[in-house]
């Protein structure tokens, strides 16, 4: 016996960008949207775009654009038109009256991909949330399209079960997941307490870029990794080996993209919490993009928005085996230009992620303060210690006591400082 599959949607795209933008970047802007539709699982069969000096309020399009897009749903047999701008309660619902197909817009779209990729609890908790905040303006044409259409892209999550809801249900829902999210990101702190005396770095980056498959070439561990947007929500932490003596706690963070839904970023608030709580952020960009300026100008709007000191980010032109030669000294010139100081990587070379490890040892060092520090001969454990927790720069005995200049961590020097028998001075004191 088959199992007999759902049939694939079959989606037309529409933008409606303003008369000035460069018909390069509503392309690249559609182009987007195509990956972000087949990611949520459809099938592209049309594009349309209509310039608009600003929207029509019923309809965003205006009414004859609007019957054209009924004409072209009817002629390629399409279920579904999303749209790449935002689109009110009131124009989504004009527009499925007027063209008897399903609507959806950008951000209802990205929620339907984060519904299918969350995997934890906590990122189902943090969709949800963010799905019933874009939901509950909408409950007239959400329940209207549920009922009729009967699944399918953006008809997934608690819509399904909760069609009778009324936005008192939905508040009430909506205060529950605020709660049990506080909860999650109390605990959050916690564990980010647990893990003071580590170094923290969080991978950062645009939808794709290649962070997971960063962190499992850093850590020689399976990451789930996936060539499409969003392919990974769920973060994960590991201990990672640096070499020579150092290792960081890095975790990999949700992907951002242009104009990532503000009720995400809200909902994430917890997750992204790791990126302004890390000694150091690694802004991963594809160097084989040929966006890349805006991807990267996409993350920064998103990090700007958290409060991220800029002094923390290191960038990394990822996936530089993509490029030629020439290709690769030009992004090397241009990087130079924008951004000073930056490395380059590849998870597919031999030592590609070397430079990664290489800066990261320096951020390390220049978070340890250097001392010179005294204690007896006898003392093997604080010897010890300070080869395993530090980087010892010299050695030398005088008489019955040993005298090392070293990098060594804060919280070490603190259990030295109150310890009889141990002198500890910084170098650069008087």
């Amino acid at each position: 016996m088959h199992e007999v599959e759902d049939p694939v949607e079959r989606a037309i795209l529409v933008g409606a960008p303003p008369p000035e933008r460069p018909r390069e970047l509503v392309d690249e802007h559609l182009e987007e949207l195509e990956l972000l539709t087949d990611t949520a699982g459809a099938e592209v069969v049309d594009r349309v775009v209509q310039r608009r000096n600003s929207p029509d309020p019923a309809t965003y399009i205006g009414r004859g654009k609007t019957e054209q897009i009924r004409s072209l749903a009817s002629e390629r047999d399409a279920s579904l038109i999303v749209f790449d701008e935002d689109l009110s309660p009131t124009q989504g619902t004009t527009l499925e009256d007027e063209i008897d197909v399903r609507v959806m817009d950008r951000t209802e779209l990205i929620l339907d991909i984060f519904s299918q990729r969350a995997q934890t609890a906590e990122a189902k908790l943090q969709v949800e949330l963010a799905q019933l905040q874009y939901m509950r303006p909408r409950l007239k044409r959400m329940w209207t399209h549920l009922s009729r259409m009967g699944g399918g892209i953006g008809a997934r999550g608690p819509g399904e079960q909760q069609i009778e809801t009324d936005r008192r249900l939905i508040d009430e829902k909506i205060t529950k997941l605020r709660n049990r999210l506080d909860k999650v990101a109390q605990n959050r702190d916690v564990q980010r307490k647990a893990r003071r005396d580590e170094f923290t770095v969080a991978l950062v980056g645009y939808t794709n870029a290649g962070k997971s498959s960063i962190l499992q070439g850093l850590s020689d561990d399976e990451q789930f990794v996936e060539d499409r947007l969003f392919a990974t929500l769920d973060s994960a932490t590991r201990q990672v080996d640096l070499g020579e003596g150092y290792d960081a706690l890095i975790t990999d963070t949700v992907g951002f993209i242009r104009k990532l839904p503000h009720h995400l970023v809200a909902s994430f608030r917890a997750t992204l919490e790791e990126v302004q709580e890390a000694d150091a952020l690694l802004h991963v960009i594809d160097a084989s993009a040929r966006n890349w300026e805006r991807q990267v100008e996409a993350v920064n709007e998103v990090l700007d928005d958290l409060d991220t000191p800029s002094g923390r980010v290191i960038l990394d032109f990822h996936k530089i085996d993509q490029l030629t030669h020439a290709e690769e000294a030009a992004l090397r010139k241009r990087a130079a230009e924008l951004f000073g100081p930056h490395v380059l990587s590849s998870v597919h070379e031999e030592d590609g992620l070397e430079d990664i490890r290489r800066v990261l040892r320096e951020r390390i060092r220049s978070a340890r303060p250097t001392v010179e520090v005294t204690f007896s001969v006898k003392d093997g454990e604080r010897l010890a210690e300070a080869y395993r927790e530090g980087e010892v720069l010299e050695r030398r005995q005088e008489g019955l006591q040993i005298v090392l200049t070293a990098r060594v961590p804060e919280n070490v020097l603190g259990r030295w400082r109150g310890q009889d028998g141990v002198k500890v001075r910084r170098r650069d004191a008087a």
